[in-house]
């Protein structure tokens, strides 16, 4: 008998060991059978374009299933956070009582946790640059493109300096053979040199054409210039040939800009933000709320970036969608705002036009930290739904419903930064004639030079011509001077009187 309860004792403590954990798990599960108001801003119910996360309602449905509670959700149709004097926000929710939870993009701030409670940073966003797809334009800079205008400029004075030195080489050698020679081999030299003139401007141009040139003097002077000149243009020239073709397979349609900084060094680009957004709260709030973001001393790059957006009046918007509408092709308007909502404005815009009108711009600026859910102040519920957003961390769930969400069109692949490449981008487009535009405007005005010098050649040689066919010449002049003599000569015979002896 003693043994049959000891056997039992044993079995009771092992079932209480082996089952306390899960007894633990559901006696800390305070969100057991309760029912929440849930506020989500893209909920159906809300008002279109409010901002928000597009995952927040499967996050909802995980939790549910997790913690086994009910819930409803809230109509709003703030779409700011924090209230401003009368106008209320989605936080005032929570202060009156009106909703438990918030399911939206909320920034970590040191304010904000003294009001409410914020769960753990489930993502780290940066802020992107929205801009429209610029139209393609004629690549007519590609010629000049692979020197900068100081190796152009030491190219030309290089150029010229050789001629000059060839030249002054030819004029030394004509006047050493001039005192050096007779005069009959004078002349003869000198006609050598005549028609030699003008062969150094041939040889420095011509190579730097590839075409090369012949060296009109044997002389060791000569050459070695004409040496160290032919080293260096094929230098120069390899080194053009070699970076032109970067230029011309470029994209001809470049972007309105590629960083934030672009913005504040041009005066007709507009930037766009959210009303009561973070971007906002950054450039235009007061001195106090810059410094829970970022250690501004408000001058430079942020005084330009501040002057930008008040200069122009719709530059702030209260609904992301009115921003969005002002970023279109032809307009140099620029949205900021978290690149995960750029994403969503680029997948719907093509959905809508068929075209990718949007894209971003190569560099983000400033990442954040986002809570996505808060509560109200010293909420019970906030241990638990910190425990469901780190295990949803750790799964990896959240990364793969980021994916699910937001599949970009292969189209506009090539307009965001991040994300899977298409196969068909790796095939490089065939080029067009904006591409090769420079190259034919340079072949257009070396044709009309030609032609032109061509036309100047025959108006000289025409009134060369008809100069001489009025200018009588020499053998004509002497002949008309003994016809002339002979008929005096034969006038004063008959005029002479004549003597009879």
């Amino acid at each position: 008998m003693f043994i049959i309860f000891i056997c039992f004792l044993f079995l009771g403590i092992s079932f209480h060991i082996f089952n306390f954990p899960a007894s633990l798990a559901m006696s800390s599960n305070v969100l057991n059978g309760r029912h929440l108001r849930i506020i989500w801003p893209r909920w159906e119910g809300n008002p279109k374009g409010l901002s928000g996360p597009l995952k927040g309602g499967v996050f909802i449905d995980y939790f549910q299933a997790r913690f086994n509670f009910t819930y409803e959700m809230v109509r709003v149709t703030e779409n700011r956070l924090e209230p401003l004097g009368k106008e209320r926000g989605l936080f005032s929710y929570l202060f009156d009582n009106q909703s438990d939870l918030i399911v939206s993009a909320i920034t970590l701030t040191h304010r904000r946790n003294l009001i409410i409670d914020q769960t753990t940073p489930w993502e780290f966003p940066k802020f992107g640059l929205l801009i429209p797809v610029q139209e393609e334009t004629a690549n007519i800079n590609a010629i000049i493109k692979p020197f900068q205008w100081p190796v152009w400029v030491g190219l030309v004075l290089s150029a010229f300096c050789v001629i000059a030195v060839l030249s002054l080489m030819h004029r030394y050698l004509e006047y050493r053979a001039l005192r050096m020679s007779n005069q009959s081999k004078d002349v003869q030299r000198r006609h050598v040199y005549k028609s030699r003139a003008g062969s150094e401007y041939l040889y420095v141009f011509g190579n730097l054409l590839s075409q090369g040139g012949p060296c009109s003097s044997k002389l060791l002077p000569f050459r070695l210039v004409a040496g160290v000149w032919a080293l260096a243009a094929f230098i120069f020239v390899q080194a053009y040939t070699s970076t032109l073709f970067t230029y011309v397979v470029a994209p001809v349609n470049q972007p309105l800009i590629n960083s934030i900084y672009d913005i504040a060094e041009s005066s007709d680009i507009n930037l766009l933000v959210k009303l009561a957004g973070t971007p906002e709260s950054m450039f235009l709030a007061s001195q106090l709320s810059i410094q829970c973001y970022i250690n501004n001393n408000w001058t430079g790059f942020y005084e330009k970036i501040r002057d930008r957006i008040k200069s122009y009046p719709q530059s702030r918007c209260t609904l992301v969608s009115e921003c969005i509408d002002l970023v279109k092709p032809g307009l140099r308007n620029v949205f900021m705002d978290a690149e995960l909502y750029q994403k969503d404005a680029i997948k719907e815009n093509f959905e809508k036009t068929g075209k990718c009108n949007l894209q971003m711009a190569r560099d983000s600026y400033y990442t954040t930290v986002y809570a996505v859910m808060a509560l109200q102040k010293n909420s019970p519920y906030t241990d638990s739904i910190n425990k469901g957003l780190m295990e949803l961390s750790q799964s990896g769930l959240s990364d793969y419903w980021e994916v699910l969400f937001r599949p970009m069109p292969r189209q506009c692949q090539g307009k965001i930064r991040s994300g899977y490449k298409s196969p068909d981008n790796k095939k490089h487009p065939p080029l067009s004639l904006k591409n090769l535009t420079g190259a034919f405007i340079v072949l257009s005005i070396g044709f009309s030079l030609s032609i032109l010098a061509f036309l100047v050649e025959q108006i000289i040689s025409m009134s060369s011509r008809h100069r001489r066919q009025l200018r009588p010449t020499s053998n004509e002049n002497e002949k008309g001077h003994i016809e002339m003599a002979k008929k005096s000569s034969q006038n004063f015979e008959q005029d002479a009187p004549v003597f009879i002896d």
